[in-house]
């Protein structure tokens, strides 16, 4: 009996022991990553945001991209040995929905908002600022994002584009109507076109604003080809996701005997609305494209088409050719850099902050030129003055697919500058 009784008490011991050692192992690897070095660090918690579900614009392959490249960088040991977590929010396309989502991402403590997507720059800024949260890679719809000194854009914004366009239209038509939308966004975007115009010397553009979400354009369609002129006419359109629907109202119009061309800007027209409007046979066939980034089919976006393949699990939300998937994936490069930068350091929005404002250098595999946010890196034009990269590129639709014009970014830094003077 007391025999039976030691027995029980070491086995009770050995179990206890047996179970210390299994929740020691289990505290020390909380939150511990595969192929993580050393200690476990705390995670660094960030948020994606886009409007999705709505009438007008939506880009929800931007929260989901941030949502695979999340799995991807967390499978590989995380963002220097940290888990990344990743929270997303629906923006809703109004000035509420991308208030409500910034004061959610103050509400979690997140380090930065990243690779985000709204055109409501007056009410997402504040609260970020007065929460200290840096903001990067904004899809570049607000001036705001190239005004907060919390604000670290990837690209140059619709202000870059419209001004690419203006002078990659001025090389071959002698009258552009430009279409754009009936808002205080769109309102500039014919100033800016016309700056890349008068580049090539070419006429002022017609301005036709138009309802960002209307069901069809047949009227606004008409008057933009009879603004074209006679010969070497084009019409650009900038309505976001809503350009598909009017150049659909474009080519049913009856023909007219003139042969114009169609333009427009990334975010737009893409290649997978090319390829949903017939391709080679489809509206866009010969159209001049302006975007921040290369080609869809460019090598240099292999390593995003991976993750995306390996971590996406098919979401069809990621089209690897949407700007907005894009810009997402550089804006989590532009952290994994950072964060490797900050070490050992314990990873907060002011560390973000101030590491960006020293100068870090962060190389995005060529997809735009080395990006840094130091004061000189600055374009430094009135209402856009923390503008650093103002590189475009130039493409055409052949055969159904969006190849390059040019082979080289198109600096329009000047052109933005005269536009800014004028």
């Amino acid at each position: 009996m007391t025999g039976n009784g030691r027995r029980r008490f070491a086995t009770s011991l050995t179990s206890r022991a047996a179970a210390a050692l299994v929740a020691a192992s289990l505290l020390t690897g909380c939150g511990a990553l595969p192929g993580a070095t050393g200690g476990s660090r705390d995670p660094v918690t960030v948020m994606t945001w886009a409007p999705q579900e709505t009438k007008a614009t939506n880009m929800p392959g931007m929260p989901a991209m941030a949502q695979a490249y999340a799995r991807w960088v967390n499978s590989q040991g995380g963002l220097a040995g940290r888990e990344l977590r990743v929270i997303t929010c629906n923006e809703g396309n109004t000035a509420t929905g991308a208030a409500t989502c910034a004061r959610k991402a103050v509400k979690e403590g997140v380090a930065a908002v990243v690779g985000s997507y709204s055109q409501h720059g007056r009410a997402f800024m504040a609260p970020l600022e007065a929460a200290n949260i840096p903001y990067i890679g904004g899809y570049g719809l607000s001036d705001e994002e190239f005004t907060s000194y919390l604000s670290y854009p990837v690209n140059g914004g619709q202000v870059a584009l419209l001004a690419g366009n203006g002078m990659q239209l001025a090389a071959s038509c002698e009258r552009v109507s430009l279409v754009r939308p009936d808002t205080i966004a769109g309102d500039h975007l014919h100033r800016l076109l016309n700056s890349g115009l008068a580049r090539g010397k070419q006429r002022e553009a017609f301005d036709i604003p138009a309802a960002e979400d209307a069901g069809e354009y047949t009227a606004v369609a008409s008057r933009s080809r009879s603004r074209a002129g006679e010969e070497r006419g084009c019409v650009t359109a900038a309505l976001g996701e809503r350009t598909a629907h009017f150049f659909d109202s474009f080519r049913r119009l009856s023909p007219d005997g003139r042969d114009v061309r169609v333009s427009s800007v990334l975010g737009s027209v893409d290649q997978l609305l090319v390829d949903r409007t017939g391709g080679a046979s489809g509206p866009f066939e010969g159209a001049y494209i302006t975007g921040w980034y290369p080609e869809p089919a460019d090598t240099r976006w292999e390593p995003m088409r991976r993750v995306i393949r390996e971590h996406a699990f098919g979401d069809n939300r990621i089209d690897p050719a949407d700007a907005g998937v894009q810009t997402t994936w550089i804006a989590y490069t532009v952290l994994k850099r950072v964060v490797e930068e900050i070490g050992d350091g314990k990873v907060t929005p002011g560390r973000i902050a101030l590491t960006l404002d020293r100068g870090v250098r962060v190389d995005t595999g060529g997809l735009t030129p080395t990006l840094r946010w130091r004061y000189e890196d600055m374009l430094g034009i009135p209402g856009f003055p923390r503008l650093v990269n103002h590189q475009v590129t130039f493409q055409v639709v052949r055969k159904g697919r969006m190849v390059a014009q040019r082979a080289d970014f198109v600096d329009v830094g000047p052109t933005l500058l005269d536009a800014r003077a004028s």
